[in-house]
């Protein structure tokens, strides 16, 4: 039989998994990502327009352009075309005789297409571990956790995560990052995982917590990788015409937090009162766009007013 239809589905929420046997915590010197068989086949089964690929895609770029800021390694899997009888074997039997040799079909989706410096798997079982070197690249790196996300959920991505528990690597399932064949299946594969191989979590909840690592683990060796150091770019903008400080930003920073602006002192953290990472990378991305040249690192350092005011105005000063 072939995969069937997909009918689009709300994703579940939260609340609607079993909780977390484990209490693991993202770090991104030992993460890595893995975008699981993201391929035009795979997802053409969703047809045309589906709301629920859309969220999940716009999950997956979010992480992704996050955990490279970090300098997590970013792999992708993705089953080769025109697989021969003895290379499928038994999933023959269940799936059919799989890919065409086509672009069409074994391409990554344009939205989520691999960079130059990702790695690309090519898969071959349900596990992205099996007759891959996934997990010799891991070790080889020191990285022993590997965040989830992609299709199909119950299949791959369920059996991936346990593979990985096997082999002594820390599972992070995203619960809102994966589609799979239903609700019910869904729901199933994160529940499986909560309580059998691995740790379940949202994009949210993923990102907040990469940006709380950053706060209460940056070290020297961080410091060295930053490519801009931010005593540097006061010391320049100091040197250079002022450059006035655009309010703009600290106003929708306390829309965000639903507080008057004259509310917010200087130096409040505002990751602890309550901003998250969505918002962060939000700001990060359309100061980016304006030449601002800063990083999540830069932010997760002195999440405050004043801190991000320094880093926006020296960037800018430092640019002239």
């Amino acid at each position: 039989m072939a995969i069937p239809r997909i009918s689009s589905y709300e994703i579940p929420s939260q609340d609607c998994f079993n909780a977390n046997k484990v209490k693991w915590t993202v770090d991104p010197r030992r993460a890595v990502l893995l975008v699981h068989d993201m391929q035009q086949y795979f997802l053409d089964f969703y047809g045309d327009n589906s709301s629920l690929i859309a969220t999940v895609i716009e999950h997956v770029q979010h992480i992704k352009q996050q955990l490279k800021t970090l300098g997590v390694p970013v792999y992708y899997s993705a089953q080769p075309g025109n697989q021969t009888p003895q290379q499928r074997a038994l999933l023959t039997d269940f799936w059919g005789k799989g890919l065409a040799d086509d672009p069409d079909q074994t391409a990554i989706i344009n939205e989520l297409a691999p960079e130059a410096d990702d790695h690309v798997l090519t898969k071959w079982r349900y596990s992205a571990f099996q007759r891959t070197d996934l997990l010799q690249q891991m070790r080889e790196q020191g990285r022993d956790q590997l965040i989830i996300c992609g299709v199909y959920a119950h299949i791959g991505c369920q059996l991936t995560a346990a593979d990985a528990f096997m082999n002594d690597i820390q599972a992070f399932f995203v619960t809102d990052a994966i589609a799979d064949f239903s609700y019910d299946e869904h729901l199933n594969a994160v529940n499986y995982v909560a309580q059998r191989c691995g740790f379940t979590l949202s994009t949210a909840s993923l990102l907040d917590s990469l940006i709380e690592n950053s706060i209460d683990h940056t070290t020297d060796d961080v410091h060295n990788a930053r490519p801009h150091n931010i005593s540097t770019l006061v010391h320049s903008a100091q040197q250079k015409s002022p450059v006035k400080t655009v309010v703009n930003w600290q106003q929708q920073v306390a829309t965000w937090l639903d507080v008057e602006l004259d509310e917010l002192a200087p130096d409040d953290n505002l990751i602890e009162l309550g901003l998250d990472s969505i918002r962060v990378m939000t700001l990060l991305e359309q100061w980016q766009q304006q030449g601002v040249k800063t990083t999540l690192l830069d932010l997760a350092e002195n999440p405050t007013l004043a801190g991000w005011e320094q880093l926006v105005t020296g960037s800018k000063a430092a640019s002239v």
